[in-house]
């Protein structure tokens, strides 16, 4: 068959055959390709949309991109059943055959090392969510803003003084911190607890609430590398966790293959 080679994992050899209706980045169903001891899952796309001046163009189309992230994982949450896949980034193409087995050549010994480190471990990723409690000053604008009339005039028979006010919103300002320091507490009590259970850990930058849309603000955002055979305990334990704190949210994903232990940028 003509066209690029899409190569979306290495992996051991492995017997269980993938499905048959699986289609992988351009609606083609992903191959195998052995060389030495290892196997790339491949799959063969058109250089009109993958060839590097095409492709540098589809990574700014949005809707593009997305469609071909959701098929490529669609190909390793299926390697992820039956192995434990290296993936790839990307949109990682070459002209033919040839050029992937020469790639594997290459990176045969860091390969292996890594398969031999990720083989029957699946990674899965907790994040932390506090609901952003209001500060003083947007909570006031805010109220203000919506209905001008809704803040009571001062009682002319008890003033409030510059003391005062100064004392209340010194009072708000340490509620306000007190909230964030009890959420990021719960976090690192949570992160050491679940990283008794796991083999490896990452600790990855809070994600962007524009980008996510998720709400409340994003306290811990952590992967773990877990052994299969512990990870019924480890997703047991995350359960438990979820009503441990009030205004926090426990959001727990996978089993992935293990991108942040992989050494790969996915």
């Amino acid at each position: 068959m003509s066209g690029l080679r899409y190569v979306y994992a290495v992996c051991r050899p492995f017997g269980t055959p993938l499905s048959a209706q699986l289609t992988g980045v351009a609606g083609v169903p992903p191959k195998q390709l052995t060389h030495h001891g290892l196997v790339a899952v491949v799959g063969h796309v058109p250089e009109e949309d993958f060839a590097e001046r095409p492709l540098r163009a589809h990574l700014e189309d949005l809707d593009w991109l997305s469609a071909t992230a959701r098929a490529h994982q669609n190909v390793i949450d299926a390697l992820t059943v039956v192995t434990s896949p290296l993936p790839l980034r990307l949109a990682t193409v070459f002209l033919d055959d040839s050029g992937v087995r020469t790639m594997m050549e290459q990176r045969e010994e860091a390969f292996l090392r890594t398969l031999d480190r990720l083989d029957g471990r699946v990674e899965w990723g907790v994040k932390v969510y506090a609901e952003s409690p209001e500060s003083p000053e947007s909570s006031e604008s805010t109220e203000s803003a919506e209905n001008p009339d809704s803040r009571p005039a001062p009682s002319p028979a008890k003033p409030v003084s510059g003391r005062d006010y100064l004392r209340q919103r010194r009072g708000q300002r340490r509620a306000h911190e007190e909230k964030w320091e009890q959420a990021e507490e719960f976090s690192r009590r949570l992160h050491e607890t679940l990283s008794g259970y796991a083999e490896d850990t990452r600790i990855h930058a809070p994600q962007n609430a524009a980008l996510s849309r998720a709400s409340g603000r994003n306290v811990l955002n952590a992967a773990y590398l877990v052994p299969r055979s512990e990870s019924e305990a480890f997703v047991e334990l995350v359960d438990s966790t979820k009503d441990d704190s009030p205004g926090l949210r426990v959001e727990l994903t996978g089993p992935w293959a293990a991108y942040s232990f992989s050494g790969e940028d996915s």
